[in-house]
Order: C-alpha cells, then structure tokens, then sequence
C-alpha cells in the first residue's frame, strides 16, 4: 500500500446533488458556478439564493468552494460583475476561478477576501506568466492541460512557493489549447461558444475527409461504422501518478465533469479519495472503468495523447438505481444480520440482480437484490418484484447498514 499524498482533491459540482456526492465522498474542495460567467452553461449549476446554502454546506463539512467565473468578458459582462462579486465575498466564498484580467482586477476590489485563481482558459505555460498572474493578486495557478510533468516540474521550481499549482487529473480533454475552441461557434453560431460556456462539442461527432472535387466520397479516418473521430481526444485519468504529479509541484487535484451527474461525482471522487490516502491504484482503476467515460490516457503528462480510436463513449458498466435514506437491524431470524434499509429510486432493477454500493471510507461492496417494498401513496409497504418509479421510497433487505447518501448501483449486463 502506497503512502498517503497530500494533495487537494477538488471536485465537479454541477448541481446540489452533485455537490452533496462530491463532499460526502471526499473531496476537499468543490467548483460549482452561478446562473452565468460558469464554462458549463448546460449544468444544473447555482442560482444566487442557493448559492449561500451551498457555501454553507460545504464549510459545514470542511470543504471549500471555488466559484467559476472563467467566461470571456464582453464589457457587459464586466458591467454586471460587481454586484454579484460582493455576493460571493458576502457568503463566503472561498475562491473564484478567473480567466479575464478585467474580472481579475474586479475580484480584488469587490471581494478581497475571496483568493483568486487563474483558469486554465488563460493557459498558463510559463513561470513568468504565472509570476505576473501573482503581481497582480493570484495565489493560485490552474495550469494549461498542454504541460508535460518535466515542465510542471521546471516551471515550479521556478516559482517556488509563491504561488499554488493546480491541475486535472481525470475526465474529458478538449481538442483546443486548454479548452479555448472556435469550432462550435464556427460551425453552430456565437451563442455556443465554447469560451462562453455553451460548446456544442463539435469535435465528438463522426468526420469524414473529403476532397473538394469528390463530395461524394468521403474518407474515414480510423473510422468504425459511425464514423472517424479525428478531432476527438481520449479522456484524462492520471490515478496511476498522482505521487509523480505531487513530485513535480502539483497541490491540488481536479476532476473534470460539472455537466456529469451525482454517481459519476461520487464513483470518480471515491476512487481519488482512496488512492490519495493510499489505496491500490490498480483496484480503484477498475472502479473508474465502470463509469461513463471514453478511452483512457495521460494526456500531455508523459508526452502527446493519443487519439481516439474510433469510440465515441464507452458504455456505461453501471447504472444508479437507488440512493439509500439509512437502515434499521431487523428482527426476522436469517441465521445473520440483516438490515431494513429505505432508499429513493432512481432507475429500474429486479430482484435477485447484484447491487454495487458506494460508501465513503469502504470498499465498493455487493448484495443481492431481495424483500424488496414499495411504499404506497396510502401509506401502506407493499412487496414488489422490482425497484421502478422514479423518486418513489422503497425499502429492501440488506447484509449489512446502508447510511444516506450511499449509492446502489446495477451492472449493465445483468
């Protein structure tokens, strides 16, 4: 078993399911944003008056917040910031994520206590970019995705401890230099700029080369029967090296995926979590492959990533079927402890499939679907063959406690 690592590791919160997962299964920090200025307008995201109960949430766990305001800035966008930076110094705030100098010089006037954070859309690839950044108040780096480790490790040894250094660790990779892309915009229209929160994702669909001549032949490029994905980069997962990212200066840790939903926040955070405080690699590689996500790779860290090879997304090995409420010892006589345990329905499963369940500080744990109850809009438990109305409360026998918030999971093929 490897030695714990102390690095930050901060997760995706698109929405306040996703914050809960991401707290309760061990982040140390979360990045969510507002209703604007977030790169991912198609998440649930915060409105302003949920935004103080999130903060509060968090910090009741010991989690910090950063808030994304890493957009380009037109200058209505900049007219409008003031007031909703003084918001987020008011709640509490602990930092904001910021590309754009104007908002950064805004930042430091209307919430001076909130730390400022430079996004990788600013693409940061030097010491002396960074040390600018720092003059002009950041006491943090999110580095551009393009470093390789030898380059992190050089650029840190040029700033030394005047400044933090950030980087992904897991999820989705861009096609552009750290994200910063014309194609959706280009070929769907200025409202989906990928810069301003709304990418279409251009580079996913299936594209053909075609000669100027010849319209009518197009040639597959590494094609399956969908298409060609030239433009599409493998996805990002570094838990194998997380002592060599340490190593070269990195302190905090990020998992990409605020437009992913709670299990996958959950699944990915978990597994982070328990390699960070010195867990097996290999085994909770296993756990991040039964999760959405397209091949693999390092990404720049050990040089070029790969392509990918023709599959737009990896099908999903598991499915969230339930999210448990807590259980109750029963009384029945099984020759072994047994628990009633209640959970709220997210997705169908029968009785006797095999349920997967995640839970904070255990490894991922199985049990047979059985006694399975659904309770009736009259109050009344009902004995049922199957888990299957969205949102409705079941309860069901189980071989040891569930707590709330754990999540019960099915696999694909049962």
């Amino acid at each position: 078993m490897s030695l714990a690592l102390p690095l930050e590791l901060l997760a995706p919160a698109g929405g306040e399911e996703q914050l809960r997962a991401a707290v309760r299964f061990g982040a140390d920090a979360v990045y969510l944003a507002g209703p604007r200025w977030g790169m991912r307008a198609r998440a649930q995201n915060f409105r302003e008056e949920q935004l103080a109960d999130a903060v509060a949430m968090a910090h009741a766990k010991g989690v910090t917040v950063h808030v994304t305001l890493n957009t380009l800035m037109y200058d209505h966008d900049i007219g409008e910031l003031p007031q909703y930076l003084r918001l987020l110094e008011d709640i509490g705030v602990d930092a904001v994520i910021v590309a754009d100098l104007g908002a950064m010089e805004l930042v430091r006037k209307h919430a001076p206590s909130v730390a400022l954070h430079v996004s990788t859309q600013a693409s940061v690839t030097n010491a002396s970019a960074a040390l600018a950044y720092v003059r002009l108040g950041a006491c943090r780096i999110v580095l551009a995705r393009e470093l390789t480790l030898p380059q992190i490790a050089e650029l840190h040894k040029r700033v030394g401890n005047s400044v933090e250094l950030e980087a992904f660790v897991h999820g989705a990779m861009c096609m552009a230099v750290s994200g910063r892309c014309l194609l959706s915009s280009a070929l769907v229209g200025l409202d989906r700029a990928a810069s301003c929160g709304s990418c279409t994702q251009p580079c996913r669909w299936t594209w053909s080369l075609v000669e100027e001549t010849r319209p009518n032949a197009p040639m597959p490029i590494e094609a399956d029967e969908r298409g060609s994905y030239l433009l599409s980069a493998n996805d990002l997962c570094m838990i194998d090296h997380l002592g060599d990212l340490a190593e070269a200066g990195i302190s905090s840790i990020k998992i990409e995926g605020r437009n992913k939903g709670a299990y996958y926040v959950a699944a990915v955070v978990n597994a982070y979590r328990h390699v960070l405080d010195g867990g097996d690699p290999k085994f909770w590689m296993a756990e991040l492959e039964a999760t959405s996500h397209r091949p693999f790779s390092t990404g720049f860290y050990f040089g070029n990533p790969t392509q990918n090879p023709g599959h737009s997304e990896y099908a999903r090995d598991r499915t969230l079927v339930a999210v448990a409420c807590g259980s109750e010892e029963t009384s029945e006589d099984v020759g072994q402890p047994q628990w009633l345990s209640t959970v709220v329905c997210r997705n169908r499963a029968l009785v006797g499939e095999a349920v997967v369940v995640l839970s904070p500080g255990h490894p991922v744990r199985t049990f047979m679907l059985d006694g399975v109850e659904r309770l009736m809009p009259d109050g009344v438990w009902q004995r049922v063959d199957r888990l299957s109305v969205n949102m409705e409360e079941y309860r069901m026998l189980t071989p040891f406690p569930l707590s709330q918030g754990d999540m019960l999971c099915v696999e694909a093929s049962a």
